[in-house]
């Protein structure tokens, strides 16, 4: 008997870690549906289906949402997303609204239309979050709207546990994607973690690989920090995480 084909939405697939997700998903033989403001390098290969979509605007959100209903889905990945310090000129003149309706808003009603159609027992949900949620000087609004998915996430895994449907968030450190270069952020410069290199978007890629994955059915409401030893830094001495020494216990 041929295995069930597993299909997925995954926003944010134009670069980045939506990329890196939907290509392992699709090497896994999962058909996926990538929605994104403009087409990106999987645009044409198999069992890859795109939406273009601008996920922060209510009338095309709507429209995409509408293109995912009456049918199975597996998994949600929801990725896209942008970082904004406090300064940037739309940010600060809508008061971080923009930065709300791309993380959490959309995050809400992508849920809202794949639940339905999630087989009892397999379907699986990922916010893609960030290590910035737990605070940072001059990223008010983009830790907000960041750290309100793990609210989200653990009311849909509360409402949703009881049909084996999983909900989680992963938050990853500073992570090597274009969004890195983006002339938007220029006055948030970029912190190497205490691992000495930034994250790839391939490993946060088979982070979320696992957690829609069978195997991860007992992981839900759960927020799942990817940052390269960051959350270490108050904790040890700097020496400690930079090499110079060795840790006591």
């Amino acid at each position: 008997m041929a295995s069930q084909i597993q299909r997925a939405v995954v926003t944010g697939t134009s670069s980045g870690i939506g990329c890196a997700v939907a290509t392992r998903l699709l090497g896994h033989g999962w058909q996926v549906t990538g929605l994104d403001r403009v087409t990106g390098p999987l645009a044409g290969q198999p069992d890859f289906t795109e939406i273009l979509a601008d996920l922060a605007d209510v009338v095309e959100l709507e429209v995409a949402t509408a293109r995912l209903e009456d049918q199975t889905w597996h998994a949600l990945v929801h990725a896209a997303g942008i970082m904004r310090d406090d300064r940037d000129a739309e940010t600060a003149r809508c008061h971080g609204t923009n930065l709300w309706a791309l993380h959490v808003a959309a995050a809400a009603r992508l849920a809202a239309a794949v639940l339905p159609h999630m087989p009892k027992g397999r379907g699986r949900i990922v916010f893609l979050s960030s290590r910035a949620a737990a605070g940072r000087p001059g990223r008010g609004y983009y830790a907000a709207s960041k750290s309100a998915l793990d609210g989200l996430a653990r009311t849909l895994a509360a409402e949703y546990v009881g049909c084996g449907i999983t909900v989680n968030v992963l938050a990853p450190g500073a992570t090597d994607t274009p969004q890195l270069s983006d002339p938007a952020r220029a006055a948030s410069p970029v912190r190497l973690p205490p691992l000495g290199r930034l994250i790839s978007a391939e490993e946060v890629a088979a982070t979320v690989a696992f957690l829609v994955g069978a195997e991860a059915g007992a992981i839900t409401g759960q927020t799942i920090v990817q940052c390269g030893g960051a959350s270490l830094a108050a904790a040890w001495p700097a020496a400690v995480w930079s090499g110079q020494m060795e840790p006591r216990a």
